[in-house]
């Protein structure tokens, strides 16, 4: 195969049809991904919503999306109106067709009418008729009231006896005048009605037509005249009224169809609206499921196990930058033993010791193509100290109160995600309680609604059930309520309320036994409260607990929870927003101990 000619012209294809608009039209891709986060795990998809319509005013690459986004919409619903307007013009135009027909029939059958009434007024015997003038005219004769349908009348008694006299005197006439040749008059013929001649149920041909009319008086053609200039003039009237019945009826139906247009229109304009609107809401949702931020179950959109990680992750790095850097150091890593083995990738934060061949081949074995979570295997440093952490929520009623909820659970979350940063293997359980006690995960703990009444007594119990087996060599528990224990379980496994002093006995005795673990520490965080029972229940549970109580306000739950967990130190008291009493510290000890193992309980200022 030779090669062509270098001089000869090669023929490029023309792109100038080509569309050279391939940029990107998701939204979320220009907003910061950490506001997009909060905003989902906060607010949920209306978060999202309200996020890109603020950010639209202040990003201008964001506004320019948005508003091309919705325009593309409004032309889609545009060309919905547009459809079911056009459908309704067709129909309209239809209509208008119809009622032009039908007013242009009419119009000739009343012209049609108006001759047959002119040539009605001029009937003539001998003259020939109009095929719909004979029909007229056959009906006129036929009818049974008109005279020459009708038997003649009977004689009077002074007829018969002045015929009875002619008849005598003609006899004698003859007579005398037998001989005579003088020509005789002819002999009156006696009428007979046109009843007899014409035949009933069938038309009449034009030869017996002919005939009945020859046979009629002067008078009686002019009754029949009459009668068939009526009863064309009654049809003509009738048409007349048919047409302004048809007329009356075709913008009676114009009118409901322009009224149906009307009314189709906004209803189509409603739903375009609406449609767009969802339109752009099902992008935000395909948006967010694509990120994996959120999923559809049982028909309602949810968010994701992996978002909750991620906000957990930024409520982290958002309380840190309130602690002071030595703490920030401490929540970094545990200590260091230069051993490494290889396990299953269990945070994000552990990809950068992926190993990529172990990886590779269980995503073969497992019929992927890609490496993802469920394949990922790490080389994982194995630390000195093993961890065992319990966190235990308070979600009884009073905590669905203001933000004291929503503050524990981001807290909890931070100090979770802090755990697992320092100490990967760590064993992290978390609780939730009220009358009882359920084990969560973070999405659960995240979507945890407020409950009833609150079993402190229960949760130290599961506490001390998940501690007392565990193999870790640190055992910590961080409780976070808001109140005194209002309900208890009695010995049948029964839960009671009502009775403050058996529900704070039962809490003390769990008390007691969860002080069996050991090694073991507890953090105990009131949110300050004006009653002052609670306090003092929160106090004495933390005694029996030889912990740490600590009394804050819901937006400083994190900052208190994240300094105990890095050491334990005492953070930097804050001044109180109202000038008031110093606040109590009161310690804490298991009668006999050294005084470096004291816990000193304080009260935090808001």
């Amino acid at each position: 195969m030779t090669s062509p000619p270098a001089d000869a012209a090669v023929p490029l294809p023309d792109c100038s049809h080509v569309v050279e608009d391939v940029e990107s039209d998701d939204l979320l891709s220009v907003i910061d991904s950490a506001s997009v986060i909060e905003a989902l795990a906060e607010h949920g998809p209306g978060g999202v919503r309200a996020l890109v319509e603020q950010q639209s005013g202040e990003n201008s690459e964001l506004a320019r999306r948005v508003a091309r986004l919705r325009e593309l919409l409004k032309r889609q619903a545009s060309s919905r109106v547009s459809r079911i307007l056009d459908e309704y013009d067709r129909r309209a135009h239809q209509l208008e067709l119809d009622r032009a027909a039908r007013a242009d029939e009419l119009q000739r059958e009343m012209e049609a009418l108006e001759a047959r009434l002119a040539e009605a007024r001029q009937i003539h015997l001998g003259a020939a008729f109009d095929q719909a003038l004979l029909d007229e005219v056959q009906h006129a004769l036929l009818l049974p009231t008109a005279s020459w349908m009708q038997p003649p009348p009977p004689p009077t008694l002074w007829e018969r006896i002045r015929a009875f006299f002619a008849r005598i005197a003609a006899f004698f006439r003859g007579l005398f005048r037998r001989g005579s040749k003088s020509k005789e008059k002819p002999r009156a013929e006696r009428t007979v009605p046109l009843a007899t001649m014409l035949p009933v149920g069938r038309a009449l041909t034009p030869s017996e037509l002919s005939e009945a009319l020859a046979r009629l008086t002067p008078r009686q053609q002019e009754e029949l005249e009459t009668s068939v200039t009526r009863d064309i003039s009654e049809r003509e009237r009738a048409l007349a009224r048919e047409a302004e019945a048809k007329r009356k009826e075709a913008e009676a139906q114009r009118r409901r169809l322009e009224e149906e247009r009307k009314e189709a229109e906004r209803r189509a304009q409603r739903e375009a609206d609406q449609w767009a609107r969802q339109a752009e809401e099902e992008r935000l949702r395909r948006e967010l499921s694509e990120r994996g931020l959120v999923t559809e179950k049982g028909g309602q959109l949810t968010i994701t196990y992996s978002l909750v990680e991620r906000f957990a992750k930024l409520v982290l790095e958002a309380e840190s930058r309130s602690l002071p850097g030595d703490v920030r150091m401490s929540l970094k890593g545990g200590a260091s033993t230069g051993v490494y083995e290889k396990a299953r990738l269990r945070i994000p934060d552990e990809v950068a010791h992926l190993d990529i061949p172990s990886s590779l081949l269980a995503a073969r074995q497992a019929g992927s193509r890609h490496i993802d979570e469920s394949t990922s295997y790490v080389f994982r440093e194995i630390l000195a100290e093993r961890v065992h952490v319990v966190l235990a929520l308070d979600k009884s009623g009073s905590m669905g109160e203001g933000e004291k909820l929503p503050a524990a659970k981001k807290a909890l979350l931070a100090l979770y995600v802090a755990v697992r940063r320092r100490y990967p293997d760590a064993t992290i359980d978390v609780l939730a309680f009220d009358n009882e006690v359920r084990l969560l995960d973070l999405l659960q703990l995240w979507e945890t609604p407020p409950g009833s009444f609150t079993n402190t007594g229960e949760a130290l119990r599961t506490a001390f059930l998940l501690l007392r087996s565990s193999r870790a060599n640190r055992k910590e528990l961080f409780l976070v309520t808001d109140g005194l224990p209002e309900a208890y379980t009695d010995h049948d496994g029964r839960i009671r309320s009502g009775n403050l002093d058996k529900a704070m006995e039962y809490a003390l005795g769990r008390a007691q036994e969860l002080t069996s673990v050991k090694p073991f520490r507890c953090t105990m965080v009131l949110i300050k409260s004006q009653n002052p029972d609670y306090e003092k229940a929160a106090r004495l549970l933390s005694h029996q607990l030889h912990g740490e109580l600590v009394v804050t306000e819901p937006q400083h739950l994190g900052i208190e929870l994240l300094v105990r967990w890095a050491g334990g130190k005492e953070q930097t008291r804050r001044a109180s927003p109202e000038p008031g009493p110093a606040p109590i510290v009161t310690t804490s000890s298991g009668g006999g101990k050294s005084a470096k193992r004291r816990r000193r309980d304080r009260r935090m200022g808001g």
